[in-house]
């Protein structure tokens, strides 16, 4: 792909070669509409990036539909089920029973890249690696333009549309006037100390506890690596916390599932910060945000890859009335359809994070509250039903 010559003109440029860029990618280049793809980073780079491991139905079907789905069946977890701890108590909440057979699938997003990325080189999906100081003009009216230097050479991308996909630091969202935007945002005082060990999990599916101490979360990324995190303060910094420590204090959060843990060196650890974040709209003229460009999750809910998916499932479809039928009813409510889905998944996060974390406010009384609501929650069908249904993901609403 290097050696393609980097075309001046495109039906769709897209900014950004995450998720959302080459999911987006991919469904127009199915289509036959021309597409091509600026990122600022190398393969590598995007590619290595440590993210989400949670694949919801709707991204596992959306894969099989691209044809990428071959590792992701061979090498995927699917999850029936997942578990909620607190106390010293753990529970099962079957997600398949209670949703009509819906599961999820652990597969981490940096699989998921390179069967993009793969598929992307053998289907002549053109992406520009590397491609430096992007910036959106004219994108108000019925000619906009991308440009960028590539190589120390300033080049130029006309279009007919920008899918805007290059993350929450992206150009695309503040190409939009301020004076268009409202921004929506809830940042948490706490963050995610994370670790990858190439050590077996302790559970067979994911464990949410919450602990005196703070949250913790058991997860994997396949048979054999593990994929823990326990809540953090922002001041903390990764010397203050050895694997020794790391594996203490998960454990200690576990409750009943701590005994289980297989201990091991760390080859990968970070500290993540938590906010919840949403723009409106997520169209401005030719501009179409999409992803993390648009909105934020907190990674408790398993929520961002995944709504990147639909985002840009709801937005090729657009696309391709635009150019099949010549209707614009699609793009046109493109925004309104995706916010509708985009809030309801944030809204879940948001709940799920204050049902199992510890904030720093939290006194006797807000304590108590949230262990009312497990203990509710273990005995209640219809509650289950709730945390399952937005679990696996809501379905796309029509167009």
């Amino acid at each position: 792909m290097a050696d393609n010559p980097i075309p001046t003109r495109t039906q769709v440029a897209i900014v950004g070669a995450g998720p959302a860029g080459m999911f987006l990618a991919h469904l127009l280049r199915k289509a036959g509409i021309d597409a091509v793809v600026l990122e600022r980073k190398d393969r590598e780079y995007v590619e290595g990036r440590v993210r989400a491991g949670v694949v919801e139905q709707v991204a596992v079907d959306l894969m099989t539909e691209l044809g990428l789905d071959a590792r992701l069946r061979a090498e995927g977890l699917v999850h029936t089920g997942t578990n909620l701890a607190y106390d010293g108590e753990i529970f099962r909440v079957d997600m398949a029973e209670l949703t009509g057979g819906k599961t999820v699938t652990v597969y981490g997003q940096q699989e998921v890249m390179k069967d993009l990325f793969d598929a992307a080189e053998d289907r002549g999906v053109q992406i520009v690696w590397d491609a430096e100081d992007v910036a959106l003009h004219e994108i108000a009216g019925s000619k906009p333009y991308v440009t960028f230097r590539k190589d120390g050479a300033e080049r130029r991308l006309d279009c007919d549309f920008i899918a805007g996909c290059d993350g929450y630091h992206g150009v695309s969202r503040p190409s939009i006037p301020d004076d268009v935007l409202r921004t929506f945002e809830r940042v948490y005082p706490f963050g995610w100390l994370g670790v990858l060990a190439d050590v077996p999990p302790c559970d067979h599916e994911l464990i949410y506890s919450n602990h005196e101490n703070g949250f913790a979360l058991a997860s994997m990324r396949s048979l054999t690596r593990s994929r823990y995190y326990i809540q953090c303060s922002l001041d903390d910094e990764l010397e203050a916390w050895p694997d020794d420590r790391f594996w203490d204090e998960l454990c200690l959060r576990l409750g009943p599932a701590g005994a289980r843990v297989t201990r091991g060196p760390s080859f990968e650890k970070s500290i993540a910060p938590l906010r919840s974040f949403v723009t409106e709209p997520m169209r401005y003229g030719a501009l179409f945000l999409c992803g993390d460009a648009a909105h934020i999750v907190p990674p408790t809910g398993a929520k961002g890859m995944n709504l990147a998916v639909t985002d840009v499932t709801m937005l090729a479809e657009g696309l391709i009335d635009v150019y099949r039928a010549g209707s614009a009813a699609g793009i046109d409510g493109y925004s309104q359809r995706a916010l509708a889905r985009v809030w309801k998944a944030e809204r879940f996060s948001w709940w799920f994070t204050g049902l199992t974390h510890r904030f720093p406010t939290m006194d006797g009384f807000d304590r108590r509250m949230q262990l009312a609501e497990l203990a509710y929650i273990r005995s209640s069908r219809a509650a289950q039903t709730t945390l399952a249904e937005n679990y696996v993901g809501l379905p796309l609403a029509k167009a």
